[in-house]
């Protein structure tokens, strides 16, 4: 079939929010500490949302549109009443770390990972992902490192951008395209580690052929949709997707109204594990408020690496506005290492304008579309004025920093599997199951002709 991209000359979304006076011009603005009008004041007023860029239907192909809408409450519904007791096919749902906290009209926290509800509904298995972010962290390190090494050869080794976050992956690849693809770190997002992990390893392990798996992922944001439909993430073999559905945690929410749960009916249960019958232990996260912690993952095993500097406590430094912080490594009064953080469609616009000047100074960013990184993100429950909940925000990131921390390289399920699944640390496997290629998308419009 034919598959054809509708990119207008005017953004309609951009449009839409001029003529309404959109409160998403109020979330950009949010921060009024960047009131201060620099070289990229005029850039980065534009008066529009990444992720509202993203989720228009005028920039996605028309069956991206349709597969996009088929990821809801009703198609997860339709999975679970074909799960019959005769049958083999099984409903995984996984939940990553950015998505353990919602609300409720009642004000309680939605512990996902403690508090399993959707078992009744006839899901056989609950996940955590920490073990595909494991995974993820410890590729992006290695990337990083040789990249440094190799800086002086290869034009495009450095910066290197973090890409977990999907929204930033698609306007990289079909708006910016070849000045920042060939930076972007190759290694796979948590969410699609988990897609190999679940229909690779742990099909194999219960001996099940992979479309006989309906894989499930909870996420804070809608962009993770898109992200389940690239072609780079398909098994043509199996005909399948290596993520089935992503749901966010705001739809989970309306699934348990819908249901009448209430969590002070749930009881808590761990969730399953990968490896057998034994049910995983307690919940840990990796360093950072608001992600993953790319960065200080990174930063902390380059400094190691290339410096030998065991650096214990990393400080930030908050530059124009809250979003975007900076890191750097001194070594005998030299600046080694300078990273970034850039949440936000604002801060990825001044990073951008900077790079096409050559002004560029970061040798790496972690870069995400929301502002307040992924525990704000746009499939998280909002106010009722559709707003971010300042005050839930501070509350999610205070409950997910007092989760204890450890480290990818203190896995050992993470080192077994790399020798009994990944055939090493440095085969070709690791490359084809835990890393994929970003490259500019053609478009039938020209880029630069855009209107923002």
């Amino acid at each position: 079939c034919n598959v054809f991209y509708v990119l207008f000359q005017e953004c309609s979304k951009k449009q839409k929010n001029d003529d309404a006076q959109s409160t998403s011009v109020d979330v950009l603005s949010s921060n009024d500490d960047f009131e201060e009008k620099n070289e990229f004041f005029t850039l980065a007023n534009a008066k529009i949302l990444l992720s509202d860029c993203l989720a228009c239907d005028n920039c996605m192909t028309s069956d991206e549109g349709a597969r996009v809408f088929q990821q809801n409450q009703k198609e997860f519904f339709r999975i679970l009443s074909l799960n019959k007791p005769w049958q083999d096919q099984k409903c995984i749902l996984c939940c990553p770390q950015e998505t353990p906290f919602d609300t409720w009209p009642m004000g309680d926290i939605l512990v996902i990972h403690f508090s399993l509800p959707l078992c009744f509904l006839g899901v056989h298995y609950v996940f955590d992902t920490t073990i595909a972010a494991d995974f993820s962290i410890l590729e992006s390190q290695k990337e990083f490192v040789q990249r440094y090494q190799r800086r002086n050869q290869e034009e495009h080794a450095l910066p290197m951008f973090a890409s977990a976050c999907p929204g930033w992956i698609r306007y990289a690849e079909r708006v910016l395209t070849n000045l920042v693809t060939p930076h972007i770190c190759t290694a796979k997002s948590p969410q699609q580690i988990m897609g190999s992990l679940v229909k690779g390893y742990f099909a194999r392990q219960q001996n099940l052929s992979p479309e006989k798996i309906f894989h499930v992922v909870v996420a804070p944001c809608y962009d993770k949709k898109l992200e389940a439909l690239r072609e780079d993430f398909y098994t043509a073999l199996y005909n399948s997707q290596e993520v089935d559905c992503v749901l966010t945690s705001g739809e989970i929410v309306q699934i348990m109204e819908q249901k009448s749960v209430s969590m002070k009916d749930v009881t808590e249960v761990a969730v399953d594990s990968l490896f057998g019958e034994i049910k995983e232990g307690d919940v840990v996260r990796h360093d950072g408020k608001r992600s993953d912690g790319y960065l200080e993952h990174i930063f902390k095993h380059a400094a190691k690496e290339l410096f030998g500097m065991d650096v214990k406590e990393i400080t930030y430094k908050a530059l124009k506005n809250k979003d975007f912080q900076e890191v750097t490594l001194e070594k005998d009064g030299e600046t080694v290492l300078r990273f970034a953080a850039a949440y936000g469609f604002r801060n990825i616009q001044n990073m951008v304008l900077k790079l096409k000047k050559g002004k560029f100074l970061y040798h790496f960013v972690e870069v995400l579309a929301c502002p307040g990184g992924c525990l704000n993100g746009k499939g998280q429950t909002q106010t009722e004025d559709g707003k971010p909940d300042k005050a839930l925000l501070s509350q999610m990131e205070d409950v997910y920093a007092a989760i204890p921390v450890r480290l990818p390289e203190a896995n050992a399920y993470v080192q077994e599997m790399y020798q009994d699944w990944l055939e090493g640390m440095d085969s070709r496997k690791v490359q084809e199951t835990l890393h994929t290629k970003y490259s500019a998308v053609n478009q039938t419009a020209s880029n630069l002709d855009i209107k923002w």
